[in-house]
């Protein structure tokens, strides 16, 4: 396919993996080499954020690719300043690819005088001249609804269920898709559909906030190897009680599927010294060291996926078909699944 203009990238601080994987990816796929922008994005002694971008923008087709990742507010400035230097040098349209949209579990008011900051976050991303959002797996769906702007969603879940046909090819029939709560029912039920399997909940019961009284099963999971699937991973602890339940009930064996591993404090400890026997992760966020040497933690590539995405936004054509495994099974080929960027293991 032809494209009449190349698109342009420019990267914060949050992942250059990611960005630079991007970059590389769209280069094999338009067969033409795109590079990332050269920019300066530092702080003052007093941290505050400047930018300089050192190649003429005007007229073109930005990306930014940017996670509001920890440290949330430094790379949400990060950010808003990258899209003000590009709309004052003129640039044509300015996409921000956000992998991982920080603040998103913040959607809605849960009590009396607390702030919808996803809404605040989204009217800055807007005003400071972006014109287009492209994210992955947002925590709620009605956060697309808080932009005035297009907003393009991708799914893991394709990924995931590319990796499990192969993981598991000779035991797909032994398999079920389990949410850890009853909130991530849905994400849980669309990677069943897909891979064609049975679906449990783990439900829990809770007597004051953050102390649950009692955790119990839906669904048969006795003799079947168990996929715990959920969009963000962050301390791990719901993740390793509900793999140890899984055990209680009969699960021959327990492995997590999750988008956005925060993996704050101790998570990937908690991971290592739990009943589950593999989790992988996906590179929306940075991987940490801690991460990338865990034994059981793999992290799988969406740079591919994003890339594709990012060519059909700037050539005007579908990014929702990119929303099915069979269609973007190519972009994977000759690769073995998932891209593992571990550092040190056998297998990477």
């Amino acid at each position: 396919m032809q494209y009449s203009f190349r698109p342009k990238l420019v990267a914060g601080n949050a992942n250059p993996e990611l960005a630079h994987n991007i970059a590389s990816s769209m280069s094999a796929q338009r067969s033409q080499k795109i590079t990332l922008v050269p920019a300066r994005v530092e702080r003052f002694n007093d941290q505050e954020v400047f930018v300089e971008i050192y190649e003429n923008v005007r007229g073109e087709d930005m990306f930014i690719v940017q996670s509001t990742s920890k440290p949330a507010n430094d790379h949400l400035m990060e950010l808003l300043i990258i899209a003000d230097a590009l709309r004052r040098s003129s640039a044509a349209r300015i996409t921000a690819v956000i992998p991982y949209f920080g603040y998103a579990r913040q959607d809605r008011r849960t009590k009396a005088r607390t702030p919808i900051s996803a809404k605040l976050i989204a009217n800055l991303i807007v005003q400071s001249g972006v014109e287009r959002v492209l994210t992955m797996d947002l925590h709620s769906a009605q956060v697309q609804g808080f932009f005035d702007i297009p907003v393009d969603n991708l799914y893991a879940s394709p990924i995931f269920e590319l990796d499990i046909r192969e993981r598991f090819a000779d035991h797909i029939d032994e398999l079920v898709v389990v949410s850890p709560d009853v909130g991530g029912v849905a994400r849980a039920r669309e990677l069943a559909q897909r891979v064609g399997v049975d679906l449990a909940v783990v439900d829990k019961r809770r007597d004051a906030p953050g102390v649950v009284s009692a955790m119990s099963i839906i669904g048969g999971v006795e003799g079947r190897r168990c996929i715990l699937v959920d969009d963000i991973c962050d301390s791990a602890s719901t993740l390793c009680v509900a793999a140890k339940l899984l055990m209680d009930h009969g699960a021959v064996e327990v492995h997590g599927y999750l988008t956005h591993g925060v993996m704050s404090d101790s998570a990937t400890q908690k991971i290592g010294c739990s009943i589950l026997k593999s989790v992988v992760v996906t590179d929306t966020i940075r991987p940490s060291v801690h991460v990338l040497e865990s034994s059981k933690v793999r992290v799988c590539s969406t740079a591919p996926l994003f890339a594709r995405a990012m060519l059909n936004i700037a050539s005007g054509t579908s990014v929702s078909s990119l929303f099915e495994a069979e269609n973007i099974r190519w972009l994977f080929s000759g690769k073995k699944l998932p891209l593992l960027v571990n550092r040190g293991r056998s297998d990477s």
